[in-house]
């Protein structure tokens, strides 16, 4: 369909709510959103009333779905991935990586680099690195044989093996992980904290060093600690404190629970708030069965059960199975959020984060035809990318 509108549905920017409107799209590019019914045979008209429409999903920190995770390393399962999420809304996603060998990564990065185009499903946006520079303490389900300290030898290789690389979630307290990300930004990479033992000292410095995301906030970091009987504001408190840090969020409502998402969004800007699901294959499946956290071929067993993936012994979680809508659902029925700042959680402001906010993450003239139309129940029902229907 290369000119078709989207008419009848109440449509959230998600700066707004308009109310019920027409979505024109050409070639890929929405080129007016106007309030009321628009009129006229020249566009192939979808009726979506009584529906919401709103910009598609972007999903910054997802592991898999559908069974898939991208450690599989073959261009099935990115593509498995891809479909699953779109089924759920999502219309840009990261692939992201695990603490892993640099064989498995650059396996990895061959395989993006065959399929980082594909139409299928969710559009790829370029690669979150999850690791392997993390704190021992704070690793939770990553496998602990693969950490280490971020060092020219090991990092540059991979950063020289592919130019998609948009972002690497790192330990900023770590021996050379300053240095580390200040050559992330040269490169225009974004730096994240990330499964780290940092107090508030710490992620000051690694703020001036060019990390200004927390990754899945909450999850894997400290709060107020005690070294040598004095306390020390955490990684957490920095985040709060900090006005200008952002902070990555799984809104699942298990991995933050509804009376941390109130807080977090009643001491932060909403600006500074991105929702993820820091999915894994699990996605999309069966619950109270076992699992594979990461590849098929190197990765642990683990368990769905309660809307979460966890290890086998219930210490820690694995991992969310959660999908875009669902985070919406979370944040606007459970955190009791306004439903326009929930989806701007998972659009404008992931896109803002990732430098494509210029033409993702709005229902606005010029913007790419990234869209989802969802229920008043808001489960996804149709996905747009660049104006493609891929669900």
């Amino acid at each position: 369909m290369n000119r078709f509108k989207l008419t009848g549905g109440e449509i959230i920017t998600p700066f707004q709510n308009l109310g019920v409107g027409t979505v024109l799209v050409e070639n890929g590019t929405i080129i007016g959103v106007e309030r009321g019914i628009v009129e006229g045979d020249d566009f192939q008209n979808i009726d979506v009333t009584g529906h919401y429409v709103m910009p598609g999903f972007i999903d910054i920190h997802s592991h898999g779905a559908g069974n898939a995770d991208f450690m599989d390393c073959t261009a099935e399962a990115c593509l498995t991935i891809a479909r699953e999420h779109a089924r759920h809304g999502t219309t840009l996603l990261y692939p992201t990586t695990l603490a892993s060998d640099n064989e498995e990564m650059m396996r990895f990065l061959e395989v993006y680099e065959r399929v980082k185009n594909q139409k299928e499903g969710a559009a790829f946006g370029g690669l979150h690195l999850e690791g392997p520079y993390f704190a021992y303490e704070f690793r939770g389900a990553q496998d602990p044989r693969y950490l280490k300290n971020p060092d020219p030898s090991d990092y540059m290789p991979i950063l020289d093996a592919s130019s998609d690389i948009k972002r690497w979630s790192v330990a900023p307290e770590l021996p050379g992980a300053l240095d580390f990300g200040r050559m992330l930004r040269q490169r225009g990479i974004l730096p994240s904290i990330a499964h780290t033992s940092a107090i508030y000292d710490d992620v000051v410095e690694a703020y001036d060093a060019g990390y200004t995301l927390i990754t899945h906030f909450y999850s894997c970091m400290n709060g107020v600690v005690r070294r040598n009987a004095f306390r020390h504001a955490g990684c957490i408190e920095a985040g709060f404190l900090l006005d200008d840090m952002s902070l990555e969020v799984i809104g699942d409502g298990i991995h933050v629970p509804k009376e941390l998402l109130k807080l977090i969004l009643k001491n932060k800007d909403v600006d500074k708030v991105i929702l993820c699901t820091d999915s894994m294959r699990g996605a999309g499946m069966p619950e109270n069965a076992t699992s594979i956290l990461g590849s098929l071929e190197k990765g642990q067993t683990v368990y769905l059960e309660d809307g979460v993936a966890k290890v086998m012994d219930r210490s820690c979680f694995a991992g969310s199975i959660a999908t875009t809508d669902r985070l919406v659902r979370t944040m606007h029925f459970l955190a009791g959020q306004p439903l326009t700042d929930a989806v701007r959680m998972i659009s404008a402001n992931p896109a803002a984060i990732m430098g494509v906010g210029d033409r993702k993450g709005r229902i606005q003239k010029g913007y790419d035809a990234d869209i989802v139309v969802c229920g008043r129940d808001l489960y996804a029902c149709e996905t747009y990318v660049m104006g493609n229907r891929v669900f």
